[in-house]
């Protein structure tokens, strides 16, 4: 890619970012300025009158914290889940490395001149995986 066509797509996506994020920023505060009332939320099950465990907090900072709180769990299990792929592509990865190796060690033994003698070889390209299908 290009430098001109990097720097068209870096402006493109802070233009992206720049509407997503200026009116969610907006809507979170109106949220937070229109729902500052004190809630108390309580974190004993067996008395609801005296609970042992009890948080008193502004209601918006009650939900701002459960949705940090679900999407890093969401990310997190989204993680764990992809693990299976990023093993695969790893394995693949030094499979191809091992054959690059062992094709250049056959081409020196063939008497072929090695591709990458006057100038070093370029990174391998990163193995794309489609996304599993259901």
């Amino acid at each position: 890619m290009t430098d001109a066509k990097r720097s068209t797509a870096s402006t493109i996506r802070k233009i992206i970012a720049a509407v997503i994020l200026v009116p969610l920023a907006v809507i979170i505060i109106a949220f937070a300025v229109a729902n500052r009332q004190i809630v108390t939320v309580s974190l004993d099950p067996f008395s609801a009158q005296h609970p042992a465990a009890s948080l008193t907090l502004p209601l918006f900072a009650l939900v701002i914290v459960l949705l940090i709180t679900g999407v890093l769990i969401g990310g997190i299990a989204a993680w764990l889940r992809q693990s299976k792929w990023r093993r695969t592509a790893r394995r693949l990865e030094r499979e191809i490395a091992d054959l690059h190796i062992e094709m250049e060690e056959l081409k020196r033994t063939a008497g072929i001149p090695a591709a990458g003698v006057s100038a070093p070889a370029a990174p391998a390209q990163r193995l794309q995986l489609r996304p599993p299908t259901v």
